[in-house]
């Protein structure tokens, strides 16, 4: 998937992941994609449901071994 931005938020832990997300979307324009990477398998679903609340979209992808990127797009 194609992206502008991205932020590795691998091996931190509640609240870090969103509120780096936060700070991210921050900087960025509608229609912008924001990948991220974590390694906490709780951070993908709470960014899933701030992508929801938002009015974003949010796209999964398990990379194996615990980790996961995650494709935010702005809404």
């Amino acid at each position: 998937m194609e992206y502008n931005h991205e932020v590795d938020l691998s091996g931190l832990n509640c609240p870090l992941p969103i509120l780096r997300t936060k700070a991210a979307l921050t900087k960025m324009a509608p229609g912008d994609v924001l990948k991220i990477t974590v390694t906490n398998p709780d951070s993908v679903r709470e960014i899933g449901a701030f992508a929801k609340q938002s009015g974003g979209a949010c796209e999964h992808e398990d990379l194996g071994k615990g980790a996961h990127h995650l494709y935010f797009c702005k809404g």
